[in-house]
């Protein structure tokens, strides 16, 4: 068999190098948040992480595997904004499990064919254990088979709910608390304080009530981010007035980070609200009583900026023997063009997505005319429809259609840091609802509030990705352990059909042809990484050493394997800490509560299979270069498969 022998003897050095990455993911999985320091040796510059993905970003690995993870994790932070570091630890996992599976023997066609195999049974662990969220939301206790995302947003419903176990009975008891059911209608309760606990039903209240419970199960442990999150929602269903399903619009949802203040001072307001400088905050203050028409524009505020289809090669220059220093420079012929065009219109605010050049908006400040940038695209379409403004790529195409009236400014300093120089912002918006609220976040830590966006962020994804899908995950571990029981069953019943043809030279051929003699083994260790991945969140709890997390999980695993079907009976719960048990109330109290955990269905299915998909293009690449690939040899493909 081509290259077997030294498949088996080679060092796959791209397999070792995944899981060594993988190790930077341990601390920041877990409801407990962690941060790391890092600091650059030579310029002694630093900073504060609290995710493996801003870690790997901000180390910036430059090794092509180390690149290679850096890419499918900003690719899936860009989609999803969570997940990163169960994605890194699992591709690290079981590229320790393909490293196994290499020195005992295993081909690499069959540890890519069997893996997959192994991914498919989770798959359907999902599939068959998904929790309707109107089943946690109290509409309805059924139990979706297949939840897949459909326009309606409500999928297709079958199974029963799950029950809870006596061991969450006993802890209720011990709490006082009234026994509830772990997956039925009385999944938690609310105890959000701003929305009502006695809502008419039907109702926009009594659905935004529900959805607070769906918020709950899904905070991992970051409940103020949470907190900010559903209030974005909350805001945005009293803006909204036709009566339209609930859902949270992440493209009309904006952060602005004032640092200086305490992180209880973060909160939500309807509007745009944008950081400014000690110049803009003379024009705007100028402007706060005023009507003012707005000109909007997609595109960087600048001579030299043109459309990606225009722009020139960056390596190209232009000479010229008739040059004449007298006259103004190019730059300064546009910006009078430019400032002429907007004076001519009444143009008083001009919003862009780009960047603006310093020589225009200093000019634009001496004529009270404000400008604001690098804003997302659907902030400009949200006011271009309040204002009857229309979006254009250049400034030089605006015209009096192209401007919008009925923009106003606010200023806002509430958050600011007593003794200190105030940081200022101003809160753009229209006398028509615009859809659009931003998280206003503070701390008193610079290098904090990079890592308070991404929890308010991961937050608000988690919602809408939940409220999307009509449906959730058990989670806290519970759902991998199922995952854990189904491979191990899986992996016994290979091992049991490999006994019995063995000594039966027909059948043992056959047997081996479909990779029978590996497939037990190649799925155990997959099972042992989803193991490993639950045990090191357990020990990021505090609660437990990596021996306990270890039992533990075995344990719940063999109580498992008396059950028949999906789960039935299941918990998985043992992570929840007192952080997740207790919900800070509006006096600073805080009260234990009934809520569990649960993930997002699409988040974690994507999570492992580009995990999985690292391994095997890391895994294939190794073999390719360990062995070469000489395509004239017969049967060389054989030996590969095309990911």
């Amino acid at each position: 068999m081509l290259g077997s022998a030294l498949l088996n003897q080679q060092q796959h050095i791209g397999l070792q190098t995944l899981s060594s990455l993988a190790g930077l993911a341990h601390s920041s999985l877990g409801p407990c948040t962690t941060y790391t320091f890092i600091q650059e040796g030579l310029s002694r510059e630093a900073a504060l992480v609290g995710s493996s993905f801003r870690l790997v970003q901000t180390l910036e690995p430059a090794c092509g595997v180390g690149q290679l993870v850096s890419e499918t994790l900003r690719a899936h932070h860009k989609v999803y904004r969570s997940g990163t570091g169960c994605l890194l630890f699992l591709a690290g996992a079981w590229s320790r499990a393909a490293l196994e599976s290499l020195r005992r023997g295993v081909p690499v066609p069959h540890i890519i064919s069997i893996m997959s195999e192994g991914m498919e049974v989770c798959s359907q662990a999902c599939r068959s254990n998904s929790i309707s969220i109107n089943s946690i939301t109290g509409k309805t206790s059924v139990v979706p088979p297949d939840p897949l995302r459909n326009p309606a947003g409500c999928p297709p419903q079958g199974s029963s709910p799950l029950r809870g176990t006596s061991r969450d009975k006993n802890t209720h008891d011990q709490r006082g608390l009234k026994i509830k059911l772990t997956h039925s209608r009385h999944f938690c309760e609310s105890r959000c304080e701003n929305f009502s606990t006695d809502p008419r039903p039907g109702s926009q209240e009594s659905e935004l009530v529900c959805i607070t419970r769906v918020a709950e199960t899904l905070c991992h442990g970051r409940v103020n981010a949470m907190k900010l999150a559903m209030e974005a929602a909350h805001l945005q269903s009293k803006i909204r007035q036709d009566g339209s399903r609930f859902a949270l619009d992440l493209s009309k949802v904006l952060t602005c980070i004032l640092p200086g203040s305490s992180e209880e001072k973060a909160r939500v307001l309807p509007g745009c609200v944008v950081r400014l400088s000690p110049e803009q905050v003379l024009v705007a203050r100028l402007l706060e009583v005023q009507q003012l028409k707005v000109a909007l524009i997609d595109g960087d505020l600048g001579v030299r900026f043109r459309h990606l289809g225009f722009r020139k090669p960056k390596d190209m220059k232009h000479f010229t023997d008739n040059l004449d220093s007298g006259s103004s420079s190019k730059e300064d012929e546009w910006t009078e063009k430019v400032l002429s065009i907007l004076l001519k219109l009444n143009v008083t605010l001009v919003l862009l997505t780009g960047a603006a050049s310093e020589n225009l908006t200093s000019r634009c400040f001496s004529h009270h005319l404000l400008v604001v940038e690098k804003l997302k695209l659907s902030i400009l379409k949200a006011f271009a429809e309040a204002t009857g403004a229309i979006v254009v790529t250049y400034v030089t195409q605006l015209s009096a259609r192209c401007v919008g009236a009925g923009a106003q400014v606010t200023l806002w300093t509430d958050v600011s840091c007593e003794g200190e120089r105030p940081l200022v912002a101003a809160n753009i918006y229209t006398s028509r609802n615009l859809g659009l609220v931003t998280a206003v976040l503070t701390s008193c830590i610079q290098g904090k509030m990079q890592a308070l966006e991404d929890e308010f962020w991961g937050c608000a994804y988690r919602l809408h990705g939940a409220l999307e899908d009509g449906a959730v995950l058990p989670g806290a571990g519970a759902l991998e352990t199922l995952c854990i029981r189904d491979l191990q069953r899986k992996a016994e019943r290979h091992m049991k059909l490999s006994a019995e043809v063995d000594g039966d030279p027909a059948q043992q051929t056959e047997a081996e042809a479909a990779g029978d003699p590996y497939r037990g083994d190649v799925l155990r260790l997959m099972a042992d990484g989803l193991t490993d991945y639950i045990s090191t969140v357990m020990v990021n709890s505090g609660r437990f050493s990596k021996l306990q997390a270890w039992t533990a999980v075995r344990q719940e695993v063999r109580r498992l394997e008396g059950l028949v079907g999906g789960g039935g009976e299941f918990s998985g719960l043992w992570l929840e800490t007192e952080a997740e048990d207790r919900v800070s109330s509006s006096d600073g109290t805080s009260s234990p509560t009934g809520v569990k955990v649960c993930d997002n269905l699409n988040v974690k299915l994507e999570v492992w299979r580009k995990a999985l998909d690292l391994v095997f293009l890391v895994l294939q690449t190794d073999a390719e270069v360990i062995t070469g690939l000489d395509l004239e040899t017969p049967g060389a493909h054989a030996e590969f498969m095309l990911l």
